[in-house]
């Protein structure tokens, strides 16, 4: 424990200061914690990581992924008795990424649990994506004992002032009767109105069985005399706190989510709206995916308006591989001869070029849950005609209903159509090119997307590679598409690919890997191996950071820092525990069979990655990268 002396000099600071009346009053509400405290039974062996795991089962939570220590293993324990499922990842970060994952694919809160000081450190990453993503997930982390914090504990730091900026809610536990209110809270705030992270910190004191918290609390070479009595006391009572009522029956249901909705007149104002206009354009992002709108009705809903739509985010496959009122190419294009934008769970952020896209002289409608969100930029490069603060599923659906079968104009959506036609069949000339050196990744890339299975979940992680996966692989179905979203994060591969499959485990999971993506999670083989959560990876090698050697070379003259090596990546597969396969030039005349192969040992239970030698091409020249 801390110097004993320190805390019974605080003590007597204290009993002087509060005088009396203070003392009589101090007593009084000690009577009434011993008294409580006595309620309990203190030789119980329950911990407080059991309230955690009866709230979380409460809540309908199937895993918590993690990465182990001492501060957070009753957690981890009781969730694992309670039929919980705990999934061990090789970095704090990836565990947070998969509890994304979770929470994208399932409508419910993704959960991680991490230890204390550095393995939160490890999370700050993932956090923010998941911020930026608008994902709903709970981070559990463990913290120094209650008296400890600020005394130099192991692994001791400010971790609330670390986290406020970035989760909806942030709760240290100083007893452990508030466990239980506490997540139940966290649970629901992180669902509400703009989902987003929470974070609860649990001192190691308050997820421990009594008696072992009662041994550390117990004081050795106690100072003689006065002295010794006030810390004794002290100690005593802060044990008596820390337990009393911990064992009371309590609530554990979920509490209401709260969700902003569209008011009435505001969806017939953009009935009407719709209803007038000629070339309407709809620009979906992940946030019309969100409970608690099915997805299917989403997209009946979007094919009873018949407006053609760009998907982006998790509404990337919304529409199906091949529907009519999808357009994957030329938006800037669309967007400026539109008379009507909806934009559905779309920012005006930099992949609409802070708003600077849109046509000011289109109708605008906006709907977003986040106020902030909904009005980005509009102060300087676009201005909404009508700016809803609600769910844009829930929109787009009773949009849909109100306008009883309008459709608008079949020729729009098919002169739209054409240009995909000519755009796509430019991109598959470009695949048959020859480059220099190795294969033509577009090649792979249209190879791939033609054998992967129809239940198949996209998982980008990377750079140029991937960027040119998002103009040629095509999602079969909502929600089966993970990219780390807005924040752009390098890394999220091992984490999402390991959620998706966990929530899917019947459908083929690829991870579309550039080769220096691939270094932040390639240890997650051993996680996908351990945990028996088979995935496929694609690796684009070509030995580059190309996304920024593209740009940088030609502007500054130089490739520094952009060089990689063709690692044997397939290799590093294999010493996992997966199966790797290299692929070079010389096999392309059969790199179809090494996929279906690839395929074959996946679904036989083998995490595979094919180590794919790629060239370079012109395909994205001109996007750069920051």
């Amino acid at each position: 424990l801390a110097s004993m002396e320190s805390c019974g000099a605080t003590v007597l600071g204290f009993l002087a200061s509060i005088g009396l009346a203070g003392l009589v009053f101090a007593a009084h509400k000690l009577g009434l914690v011993y008294q409580l405290f006595h309620k309990t039974e203190t030789k119980s062996p329950r911990h407080g990581g059991e309230s955690v795991a009866e709230v979380l089962r409460a809540h309908g939570v199937k895993f918590v992924f993690t990465l182990v220590g001492g501060h957070i293993s009753p957690i981890l324990v009781a969730c694992e008795k309670m039929g919980i499922r705990i999934v061990d990842t090789r970095h704090e970060a990836t565990a947070v990424f998969a509890a994304d994952a979770v929470a994208r694919l399932s409508g419910t809160v993704g959960v991680a649990a991490v230890t204390a000081g550095p393995g939160l450190t490890n999370t700050v990453t993932a956090v923010k994506n998941a911020q930026m993503a608008e994902s709903p997930l709970l981070l559990l982390g463990g913290a120094a004992g209650t008296l400890l914090q600020g005394r130099g504990a192991l692994q001791d730091i400010d971790q609330m002032s670390l986290f406020k900026p970035l989760c909806k809610f942030c709760a240290s536990i100083r007893t452990i009767r508030e466990i239980v209110p506490t997540v139940r809270k966290a649970l629901a705030i992180a669902q509400s109105g703009t989902p987003g992270p929470v974070f609860i910190e649990f001192p190691i004191d308050t997820l421990y069985p009594y008696h072992l918290v009662c041994k550390e609390f117990a004081v050795k070479n106690p100072p003689k005399g006065l002295m010794g009595k006030i810390v004794a006391w002290y100690l005593n009572n802060h044990l008596m706190n820390l337990f009393a009522g911990a064992w009371e029956n309590r609530d554990v249901s979920p509490l209401p989510v709260q969700i902003p909705q569209a008011t009435d007149d505001q969806v017939q104002k953009c009935i009407e709206l719709v209803s007038r206009a000629k070339k309407p354009v709809i620009v979906l992002g992940s946030q019309a995916t969100l409970p608690p709108s099915p997805t299917d009705d989403i997209r009946k809903a979007l094919e009873d308006l018949g407006i053609p739509c760009f998907l982006g985010g998790m509404c990337r496959g919304m529409l199906g591989k091949d529907s009519p009122i999808h357009i994957r190419q030329n938006r800037q294009g669309a967007l400026k001869d539109a008379d009507l934008v909806l934009l559905a769970g779309t920012v005006c952020d930099f992949r609409l070029g802070y708003g600077r896209t849109l046509n000011r002289r289109s109708k605008i409608i906006a709907v977003n849950r986040d106020k902030t969100q909904l009005l980005k930029n509009s102060d300087i490069f676009w201005k909404p005609t009508l700016a809803i603060q609600g769910d844009a599923g829930s929109f787009l659906v009773r949009l849909s209903k109100g306008l009883k079968g309008h459709r608008c104009p079949e020729e729009w959506p098919q002169s739209l159509k054409a240009g995909d036609t000519t755009k796509e069949n430019a991109n598959r000339a470009k695949a048959d090119e020859k480059t220099e050196h190795h294969l033509n990744p577009l090649k792979v890339l249209h190879r791939v997307d033609e054998l992967m299975a129809e239940d198949s979940i996209i998982v980008a992680d990377g750079g140029d590679f991937v960027g040119s996966a998002a103009y040629i692989m095509r999602p079969r179905g909502p929600m089966r598409w993970l990219d780390p979203g807005a924040f752009g994060t390098l890394g999220v591969g091992g984490g999402f690919a390991l959620g998706a499959k966990l929530c899917r485990p019947e459908s083929e999971v690829w991870i579309v890997y550039g080769d220096g993506s691939l270094g932040y999670s390639a240890a997650e083989i051993d996680t996908f191996t351990r945990h028996k959560t088979p995935v496929i990876a694609v690796v684009g090698n070509d030995a580059c950071w190309s996304q920024i050697s593209r740009e940088q070379v030609p502007m500054l003259g130089s490739n520094v820092a952009c060089g990689l090596a063709f690692t044997d990546y397939h290799i590093v597969a294999n010493g996992y525990g997966g199966k790797g396969y290299l692929v070079g030039r010389e096999d392309e005349d059969r790199l179809s069979d090494i996929i279906r192969q690839a395929q074959k040992e996946c679904r036989e239970g083998k995490a595979t990655l094919l180590n794919v030698l790629i060239g370079k091409t012109n395909f994205r020249e001109g996007s750069i990268s920051v």
